[in-house]
């Protein structure tokens, strides 16, 4: 059994959870992550990322943003990130921040194991699990690594500069994914996972997928290139922040058109009615 009193799970945070914590909220400010959202999903495996991101959430509430409404879901199965979690560590760290703890069995078991499939497996039960809920949002553990990680997979697989958007509306299922730690490196997360007192956990998926390999190649680059993680992450940032506000001013002048329009036809209303009138004496 681990043990509990060990854990620092709240403010104030030792080191590295000040600016973790900076950092999440820069990110929910940035991407207006939480402007329509209140009760939320945590995907909850009980490795490093997920409870950071759920200890965070949780710290945050309230105190400068909207109070939250969490909700930890976590994904039992054979190869899931924490399966050699206990269920009891997971409830135990959820009762002593004060939130609420869902567990669902996913019986997906192939015999040639597949990272697309079976990730798309878990993100649907998490997507059931928060409209069983009334949740208008899943959060996950996505790090800036893992952003950078995707961006350089899509440029060598896909030929396409795209990386994971920090803000994702599912319209099929009716939720959004957020991504909070999307510009936290993922050293500063395995400094507070120790500084905390998590539990190792180690991952028992037998596959070599194309995202480590994809480290690999990262872990080569920065021997010439030391900044290579940093400056493909920021490129991601500035080139989707680029976007937002392109988005965000085409929305802006097709509301201006569209009050000129209404603003028209109502003086050219109010005209026709005055001719008519005076037509009339």
């Amino acid at each position: 059994m681990f043990p509990m009193s060990t854990l620092h799970l709240s403010p104030p945070w030792i080191k590295v959870g000040k600016r973790i914590e900076s950092l999440v909220r820069k990110a929910l400010y940035t991407y207006s992550m939480l402007e329509k959202h209140r009760k939320i999903v945590v995907a909850l495996s009980g490795g490093k990322d997920s409870l950071t991101l759920l200890l965070m959430l949780k710290a945050i509430s309230g105190r400068g943003f909207p109070k939250l409404d969490l909700h930890a879901v976590n994904i039992k199965g054979k190869y899931s990130c924490g399966a050699e979690i206990s269920q009891q560590y997971l409830i135990n760290i959820c009762n002593r921040i004060q939130v609420s703890f869902t567990s669902i069995a996913s019986s997906y078991e192939p015999e040639v194991l597949e990272c697309y499939t079976c990730s798309q497996v878990r993100r649907r039960l998490l997507f059931q699990a928060a409209a069983e809920i009334g949740a208008s949002a899943v959060a996950f553990g996505h790090h800036r690594d893992d952003l950078v990680q995707t961006t350089l997979m899509n440029i060598l697989h896909k030929a396409e500069f795209s990386g994971m958007l920090p803000v994702l509306d599912m319209v099929h299922f009716n939720v959004t994914i957020l991504r909070p730690l999307i510009f936290i490196p993922e050293f500063w997360i395995r400094k507070f996972a120790k500084e905390s007192g998590f539990a190792r956990v180690t991952c028992r998926c037998p596959v070599v997928s194309l995202r480590t390999k994809t480290e690999a190649i990262l872990k080569e680059l920065e021997h010439t290139f030391p900044q290579a993680r940093h400056n493909i992450a920021l490129a991601v940032e500035r080139f989707g922040l680029s976007n937002s506000q392109k988005k965000k001013t085409i929305k802006y002048y097709y509301k201006l058109i569209v009050f000129l329009l209404l603003a028209i036809n109502l003086f050219l209303g109010c005209f026709y009615e005055q001719t008519i009138e005076n037509s009339i004496n």
